[in-house]
């Protein structure tokens, strides 16, 4: 299934994209009122029996304001330097553990929606990245069975305000400027991916190939981010973990590349969707 997160007429939905139109899975199952909430259910069966009874779309895609697919996660943990080519332009050395960082639920934007370069600095940067969606709670999760308490997958981008990236040791300031946290459209299930590390991702800046690589690229897989990850802090339903950008983004290119108004960025992971946003001034 697809599943994604839109607001109409006023009011916060859920549902599964079917072609280019919706099929309203919220107002049919008002008991998981939201993606976060089917999972907490452990509801996702229950969903595939509603949209497969449903003769037809509710409404167009058109008709409808897309939100991030899960607006709510209880955390956002993402990765940095994850890909040999990114580790490679940023000049670090080999690391035994994955380098973390946490991302703010109030900085994440919808496909469609504007990035915003803040007034703050000019240095913006995209990062392009497979974002893995949680679909049970979970500690100290073996790396074999990490995989099952995956829900699904959907597309990030990771904007970046690099110079605040880099105020301190801590990346944190760089990474939850708002609007700058682009995730969607979809939720693609994890039945619907047969091998994830197949899956290849690309970044494009006004339809110029930026970025592309294969997530089997990935310095640390998903199992192990999962099963590192659940070792300090337990896992919930709806939580996110954004496992790293590849090689190409814009403060390394020769000269550095920062991203300006006005300028398209297109996150695609084959087999998982097209994020799109415009970038704005903030």
């Amino acid at each position: 299934m697809k599943l994604l997160t839109y607001r109409v007429d006023g009011a916060v939905r859920f549902g599964a994209l079917h072609e280019d139109a919706i099929i309203d899975v919220s107002t049919r199952l008002p008991e998981t009122p939201s993606i976060r909430a089917v999972l907490e259910a452990g509801a996702l069966e229950r969903v595939a029996e509603v949209v497969a009874g449903v003769a037809g779309p509710d409404r167009r895609l058109s008709d409808v304001d897309l939100l991030p697919v899960v607006p709510d996660p209880g955390k956002i943990i993402c990765a940095g330097v994850n890909y040999r080519a990114h580790r490679d332009e940023t000049g670090r050395s080999e690391a035994q553990h994955p380098t973390l960082f946490t991302r703010f639920a109030d900085t994440q934007i919808a496909a469609g929606a504007d990035a915003l370069r803040p007034t703050e600095s000019d240095r913006f940067d995209y990062e392009g990245e497979l974002a893995v969606v949680i679909g049970k709670r979970g500690s100290h999760i073996p790396e074999a069975e990490a995989m099952s308490f995956v829900a699904g997958y959907s597309c990030y981008n990771d904007f970046t305000v690099r110079d605040w990236q880099r105020h301190s040791s801590q990346w944190i300031p760089g990474k939850n400027f708002p609007g700058t946290g682009a995730f969607g459209p979809c939720l693609i299930t994890a039945d619907e991916i047969d091998d994830v590390a197949s899956l290849k991702l690309e970044t494009r800046v006004n339809g110029e190939i930026r970025q592309s690589a294969s997530v089997a690229d990935l310095i640390f897989s998903i199992p192990s981010l999962i099963s590192y990850v659940s070792r300090f802090t337990p896992l919930s339903p709806g939580d996110v973990l954004v496992t790293g950008t590849p090689g190409g983004v814009g403060m390394f290119r020769e000269p550095p590349t920062f991203l300006e108004p006005g300028d398209v960025v297109e996150v695609e992971i084959h087999g998982v969707g097209l994020l799109r946003n415009v970038v704005a001034s903030a």
